[in-house]
């Protein structure tokens, strides 16, 4: 006979624990102050009571005969919700994780000793991948050459390197013959940078990235790991403080690894919602077979769970500032090129039908004006206010289109870590001060009325909660905190309201704030201990204490 399993019931006290108090699509504004309760009580996965000492519901579970809960005295520390990154990219994560790390070089020479010294280390790595170039540390351009002759071993492994934004990977010859390139074909919306003869120069962006590049990646990963990245990144995210990720680039390997991880452990410590990703194709009935396909794994009930869906669809419409690929409706001021967004309302308009009349949510990404725009004018037009359709980034708009965003409802999930003022220094000379004067209006945004989802795009950016609140609140930088640079501060959000965007904001965006997101009665126990001041100036130096997650923690892990 099977031992009947205890709910564990646990009583919090003597701490600050949060309560929101701001709901998505409401304007809190920069100076509403916190509101803090002093316990909370759960049992097993979840919060029975959140309040005071005296409250009655503690004072009947202290003196419960069956026993009284167990009493964490907080010493003055806050609970927070669990939060959830509105924004990332669970596999490429778990892979960046093992990836050689470029983020600290300043120029090719740096790029160069790294990667030599990276392949030293690692002789027996079939190729050597590497992430976090940006296009400012190769101001003359990348080209295959560039990162030739750096294997020690003598075996010329082919170099993969990531940009710091996903939107390219940078080859070597070795790689770029790897990867086949001499014989792929143009596609909508990509960018494979060749010579006077049309041959693969190294550089491949935006759409020839997601078709070519992304799935070699995938099919040379075995399965085994895809599920140890997923299981290196969970674990990086439980100790940032978070239990749970919405998840941008959903496709079939990463699903399958998912799948393959949930059959093996039973289930996964943490909130995982997925969009399918969409990628650019010649005709509307390819897009179309796409749309299905995610139609399809969505509603596959023994594939999905509360806590690991398949909730929409997700396109990419523009790629980014910094690679010049961004649609604008004026060129770029450096080189007077115009750039149009990579997606036509053609293309786009029957994936956000096809989707929206499955009941499937849609994500458009889109950071340039003129591609704020198009998504608007879709979104509005074809994706029902029910369904709480979002846009990704927005990060250069016009007032009137952030006005319509508002207006429709339209949920805004962005990402204050991409409005750091290091790695922004190039955009006054390719936008101009004009534009740059309109640069992450996260303000007007929440002032006009869209619920806000805050993420991280992690790995394009770290995904520590704390930095990420910290640069929305502040503007200033979290990578370089001896910058006194502030990027336009009048759009900076208050800091209750940013909190609340990265826990209870995130989860509405998946329609999950009924479950978790917020500290309340009846809510799933997923939650961070910290020990902060609510102070925006200290948030860079605020870490999670503890982590829990339905109940049971999850950080640090139990020894």
């Amino acid at each position: 006979m099977a031992t009947p399993q205890t709910t564990t019931t646990t009583l919090f006290t003597n701490g600050k624990i949060f309560l929101s108090g701001v709901s998505p699509g409401t304007n809190a504004g920069l100076t509403r102050p916190p509101s803090f309760a002093s316990c909370m009580l759960i049992r097993g996965s979840q919060i029975v009571h959140v309040g005071s000492e005296t409250d009655a519901p503690i004072a009947a579970a202290l003196a419960d005969p069956a026993g009284p809960p167990t009493v964490r005295n907080l010493q003055g520390k806050t609970i927070l919700p669990g939060f959830i990154d509105g924004h990332m990219h669970l596999m490429l994560l778990g892979q960046a994780l093992t990836k050689l790390d470029l983020g600290h070089c300043t120029n090719l020479d740096d790029i160069r000793a790294a990667i030599g010294a990276h392949a030293a280390a690692h002789p027996s790595a079939p190729r050597i991948l590497a992430r976090g170039w940006m296009h400012s540390m190769t101001p003359g351009g990348a080209r295959s050459e560039d990162l030739d002759g750096l294997d020690p071993t003598g075996l010329d492994r082919p170099v993969l390197v990531d940009s710091k934004d996903l939107h390219s990977t940078w080859a070597n010859t070795a790689g770029v013959r790897e990867l086949g390139a001499a014989g792929w074909a143009d596609v909508p919306g990509g960018i494979i940078e060749r010579d006077a003869d049309g041959r693969p120069t190294g550089v491949f962006s935006e759409a020839a990235n997601i078709n070519y590049v992304w799935p070699f990646l995938a099919r040379v990963a075995t399965l085994e790991e895809r599920i140890a990245a997923i299981r290196a990144a969970v674990a990086a995210y439980h100790e940032a403080g978070y239990t749970g990720m919405i998840d941008m680039a959903m496709d079939e390997g990463s699903w399958e690894a998912l799948q393959a991880l949930r059959r093996r452990d039973g289930a996964i410590p943490m909130r995982i919602a997925a969009y399918w990703l969409i990628k650019p194709a010649d005709t509307v009935e390819e897009l179309r077979t796409q749309v299905d396909r995610a139609i399809e794994v969505a509603r596959d009930a023994e594939a999905n769970s509360p806590d690991c869906r398949v909730v929409g669809v997700k396109v990419i419409c523009d790629g980014i500032v910094d690679a010049c690929t961004a649609g604008l409706s004026e060129p770029y001021a450096h080189d007077g090129r115009g750039v149009n967004p990579l997606w036509t309302a053609e293309h786009l308009v029957p994936v956000v039908r096809r989707a929206d009349e499955a009941g499937l949510q849609v994500a458009l990404h889109a950071i340039g004006d003129a591609t704020v725009k198009l998504v608007t004018d879709v979104l509005t037009a074809h994706a029902a206010p029910a369904r709480r359709p979002r846009v990704e980034h927005i990060e250069v708009t016009r007032a009137e289109d952030v006005e319509r965003l508002g207006r429709a409802g339209i949920t805004a999930s962005v990402q204050p870590v991409h409005a750091d003022p290091a790695i922004l220094k190039a955009w006054p000379r390719l936008l101009g001060e004009h534009r740059c004067g309109r640069a992450f209006a996260y303000r007007e945004l929440a002032d006009r009325g869209s619920p806000l989802a805050l993420g991280s795009d992690a790995p394009t950016a770290p995904h520590t909660p704390f930095g990420n609140v910290y640069v929305g609140t502040t503007r200033k930088s979290y990578r370089d905190r001896t910058l006194e640079t502030a990027v336009n501060p009048h759009f900076a959000l208050g800091l209750c309201e940013a909190v609340a965007a990265a826990t209870e904001g995130a989860a509405y965006s998946t329609f999950d704030e009924g479950r978790f997101g917020v500290l309340a009665e009846g809510r799933k126990a997923d939650f961070v201990v910290v020990d902060m001041n609510w102070e925006k100036e200290t948030l860079p130096d605020t870490k999670a204490a503890e982590t829990w997650f339905d109940g049971k923690r999850v950080w640090p892990v139990e020894a």
